[in-house]
């Protein structure tokens, strides 16, 4: 599993963090996560996002997720049972962070019903 840089822990990127500007922090907490993202393996998101949460106040980031500090600690700490999609959710939210959804170039995705399929059902 890589390493990242998130608030001072070391990565591969070689970046110091008190030359990181608080925007430009959160922005490379983004960047980790969405690198995470974009390989679907879900430990790396996880560890993503964990590395990403030790740039903010632990007691304010599990008060905004609605979520008690020990369960935020167990949440991203790499236990084998992962946190469920509504922590991860509002984890993201408490951090500024929101979820998007764009098409890959390279989808192989299954196959789309026929469009008539697909249209909203007549009221």
């Amino acid at each position: 599993m890589p390493a990242y840089f998130v608030g001072g822990y070391m990565s591969e990127k070689s970046v110091r963090p008190a030359a990181l500007s608080q925007l430009s922090q959160r922005q490379a907490a983004a960047d980790c996560i969405n690198q995470a993202l974009e390989k679907s393996d879900i430990a790396e998101i996880c560890y993503a996002i964990g590395a990403a949460t030790h740039l903010y106040n632990i007691s304010d980031l599990a008060q905004k997720s609605g979520l008690a500090r020990p369960s935020f600690y167990r949440a991203f700490a790499g236990d084998p049972r992962k946190p469920n999609f509504t922590t991860v959710l509002h984890v993201l939210d408490a951090m500024g962070f929101q979820l998007h959804v764009t098409v890959r170039r390279d989808a192989g995705e299954a196959c789309l019903k026929p469009v008539a399929r697909c249209q909203e059902p007549e009221r």
